[in-house]
């Protein structure tokens, strides 16, 4: 198990920002280098506790869904090794956990695709019948199949805020202000970019989930995010279904009426919930067993979707 790092420390590359989990350089004008620590965000909110090996199972997976889906849609990766554009007493900071990426003109939405009702859908369905608008069938269980995949986008959180649903309607209606960007001269609408987004994340979501579904995981739900390039062109960004976005469900493990067990940080979450905290931070620690339990639950989605131990 390599050292956690909940924070790089490169001074070779100018600091762009850090997220809730990766920090970002700039290598030229037209790359960027994305290093992703081992930090842990919940409820949008950054734990002071780093998970072991967390970083380097979200690269590794993301990279084996890059190119097990580039035939849906083009996406960030450049091919260049990540250590070559560091110093060289910097490329401990990059082994395994870093990527460097294109560019792209980020959309403002999170593309939410959703399999089954569960999570704030499941509440949304019991109050009003459907989830973010969209009508579902009368009495569907907690983490029943949906009848198809459903877009739910969502806003993006600053640090220390909420993603918040929109509706498709709204998202439109960002993608239209994105793309009255003066750098950003495509010909299309922000109707045309959203219904683009929608498109890539419903075909994203289901060739995955019927290539997890043979490893014996069930996607419950996950998010994308997309960006365009200076032609319109749109490109999957971040990462891509891993635990950090998705949520994955053992199959043999699931029923329809509870909420499943969970290959993703839905532990943590639920160790959370027990906890006087009313998810903003300062967040409280975790403890050693917490840690212990959601690291090799990140290393066992790994290992299951892929059939390789992490390296």
């Amino acid at each position: 198990m390599a050292t956690p790092i909940f924070e790089t420390s490169i001074k070779s590359l100018p600091l762009l920002g850090r997220g809730k989990v990766r920090d970002i350089y700039a290598v030229d004008a037209d790359k960027l280098l994305i290093v992703t620590s081992d930090r842990l965000s919940a409820f949008d909110v950054v734990l002071p506790d780093p998970i072991p090996d967390k970083g380097r199972v979200l690269v590794a997976l993301a990279n084996f869904w890059f190119d097990k889906l580039a035939h849906i849609l083009p996406n960030q990766l450049t091919g260049i090794a990540p250590e070559t554009v560091v110093a060289a007493d910097e490329r401990e900071q990059v082994r395994g956990r870093a990527l460097v990426v294109k560019r792209l003109k980020p959309l403002p939405i999170e593309a939410v695709v959703r399999g089954y009702v569960i999570g704030s859908g499941w509440k949304d369905y019991q109050a009003t019948g459907a989830i973010c608008g969209i009508a579902l069938p009368a009495g569907l269980k907690q983490a029943a199949k949906l009848p198809a995949p459903i877009f739910t986008p969502s806003s993006k959180a600053d640090m220390g805020e909420h993603d918040e649903n929109i509706s498709f309607e709204q998202a439109q209606a960002r993608c239209d202000a994105l793309l009255k960007d003066a750098l950003v001269g495509t010909g299309k609408t922000g109707a045309q970019l959203a219904e683009e987004a929608r498109t890539a994340a419903i075909a994203l979501y289901s060739a995955a989930a019927e290539y997890a579904a043979s490893r014996g995981i069930l996607i419950a739900d996950t998010k994308f995010e997309f960006g365009i390039d200076a032609a319109g062109t749109l490109h999957l960004i971040d990462e891509a279904l891993t635990p950090d976005s998705s949520r994955f469900w053992p199959a043999d493990g699931y029923r329809e009426g509870i909420s499943p067990p969970s290959f993703d940080k839905q532990y943590v979450r639920d160790y959370l919930e027990t906890l006087d905290w009313n998810k903003t931070p300062p967040a409280p620690k975790l403890p050693a067993d917490v840690i212990e339990h959601t690291a090799a639950k990140y290393r066992e989605a790994y290992e299951r979707l892929t059939g390789k131990k992490l390296a």
